[in-house]
């Protein structure tokens, strides 16, 4: 619950530093952007103070020189690759985030279709795209990419590309996820820029691993856990340490790609700007830290709970052993256990006692709350409530939601949509706890101290309905479940 991070330092250090780099070249600066834009939550919980939208409030600061190019692969679209976190495609993304961007006022100029041979289901997003009266470019699939490099600085790799028309000296590169293809189309633009006169720069934006954080700062080794499924690695860049005698921290496809970017920047400027991999990268997060220890303790705390998200991606079939085994390792060099959650073993001891599902909740002042299973309520219904009941003041005995109230969803749910399970979830408990507010002033109380929920910790002696993590999600509450269904269920 304490800051760690100087969020209002960081917006004006790194547009400041953005701006620089644009001065440095002939004002036109191409930007990869990596990571999330507008809901950046794993920097927000590493670095409490950081905000989820802090990437995207720094761009508006620079909206008037800014131009945003959305890029997606055309291997993407042929597959129907989803967003896991959003659950829908990433050619509905791209929409998404256009809209995103226009209500933030940020000017998107075009969407790059990447990695395009032929695929017929990427030239039919190309004429939905060109119907809404969007520009729309092509680049093409370069045979040897990304060794062959004569082949790729030439006019029939990158010259092949269509040419991205741009109007402002600051573009944005972003896409829907990873692997869309950002940096092969600041390359080709910077081949396209030089062909016609102009020495156009590029750099890299990405929050995480900070540069200039020991490599095994807990700060890293969260990102590295959170890329534990892609087996990125942390490590010391080597290039930046033989230029300059300084250690800084980069990531494996980086520092792996830096001689075949260097030997392409020599290719189209006759001379490389950048020493090391470390010089690409823009950002100023790590100078912005203001409690070292707010933020380790809490990166420790986001490593133990992509162990367990490991374990219940296990257990849905949807995860590894190996990941799994590379996150107990992390937990292993930041020096924790399952046991430093304390929610853990709360939620535990509450289900052994009552044998049946529950949950704990750890408030803002370190107070612990648990929640059992009843007739009426799932346990993690009962947690929100009786946390509510707490941060309000309340007697935990007082029925904020009558009985009344209830059995008439549980009616709707069993005996009209057919549902086996009467407990209310987390949404339908705040649905009746909303209703009851209206003529309830207790209820309404309760109600008004949802916000104070962001940012606590939680743990479930089971594992829990996509529902309730949803809730949960957007109430901001950072959630841990066991690996077990309730009643040993394996249909979830």
């Amino acid at each position: 619950m304490k800051t760690g991070f100087d969020n209002k330092k960081y917006l004006k250090m790194q547009s400041e530093h953005i701006q620089h780099r644009i001065d440095q070249f002939d004002h036109k600066l191409y930007l990869e952007f990596g990571g999330k834009l507008f809901d950046d939550y794993h920097a927000s919980r590493v670095l409490p103070g950081f905000e989820p939208d802090s990437k995207l409030q720094m761009l508006k600061q620079l909206s008037a020189q800014a131009e945003i190019i959305i890029v997606i692969s055309a291997k993407d679209i042929e597959k129907n690759k989803v967003r896991g976190d959003l659950g829908i495609t990433y050619d509905s993304d791209v929409l998404r985030l256009m809209d995103s961007f226009h209500d933030n006022g940020l000017y998107v100029g075009s969407v790059v279709i990447t990695q395009y041979s032929g695929q017929e289901s990427a030239l039919m997003f190309k004429h939905r795209l060109e119907n809404l009266n969007i520009k729309v470019y092509l680049h093409y699939n370069i045979p040897g990419y990304p060794s062959n490099i004569p082949l790729i600085v030439s006019d029939e790799g990158y010259g092949k590309n269509d040419y991205i028309e741009t109007s402002r000296p600051l573009v944005i590169i972003t896409a829907p996820g990873p692997g869309s293809g950002k940096m092969a189309t600041c390359l080709s633009q910077l081949y396209h820029e030089h062909k016609r006169g102009i020495h156009a720069g590029y750099a890299k934006f990405e929050t995480f691993p900070i540069w200039n954080l020991p490599l095994n700062h807990p700060v890293n080794l969260a990102y590295e856990a959170a890329t534990a499924d892609l087996n990125d690695i942390n490590m010391i860049d080597p290039y930046h340490l033989e230029a300059y005698g300084k250690t800084t921290v980069n990531y494996n496809r980086d520092v792996e790609i830096f001689p075949v970017l260097n030997t392409i920047f020599e290719k189209i400027y006759g001379k490389s700007p950048y020493k090391s991999p470390t010089d690409m990268g823009v950002n100023m997060a790590g100078n912005c830290i203001c409690d070292d220890e707010v933020c380790k303790e809490a990166s420790r705390q986001e490593i133990i709970r992509r162990y367990y998200e490991s374990l219940n991606a296990i257990l849905k079939g949807t995860g590894s052993e190996e990941t799994a085994q590379k996150l107990e390792l992390l937990m292993n060099q930041s020096g924790v256990t399952i046991q430093d959650r304390t929610v853990v073993s709360a939620a535990l001891a509450r289900a052994k006692e009552t044998n049946a599902p529950a949950a704990a909740l750890e408030l803002p002042d370190g107070q612990l709350i648990t929640g059992k299973t009843t007739k009426l309520l799932g346990a993690s219904a009962a947690l929100l409530l009786n946390a509510l009941k707490e941060l309000a003041g309340l007697e935990h005995k007082l029925k904020i939601i009558s009985p009344e109230s209830i059995e008439p969803i549980q009616k709707l749910k069993v005996d009209y949509l057919k549902s086996v399970n009467p407990r209310l979830h987390t949404d339908e408990v705040l649905i009746a706890l909303s209703a009851s507010a209206a003529r309830n002033e207790t209820a309404a109380l309760a109600l008004r101290q949802l916000p104070k929920l962001r940012g606590c910790q939680a743990h479930t002696s089971v594992m829990l309905s996509d529902v309730d993590i949803k809730i949960f999600k957007k109430l901001g509450v950072q959630l841990t479940c066991e690996s077990d269904y309730e009643n040993g269920h394996v249909y979830h």
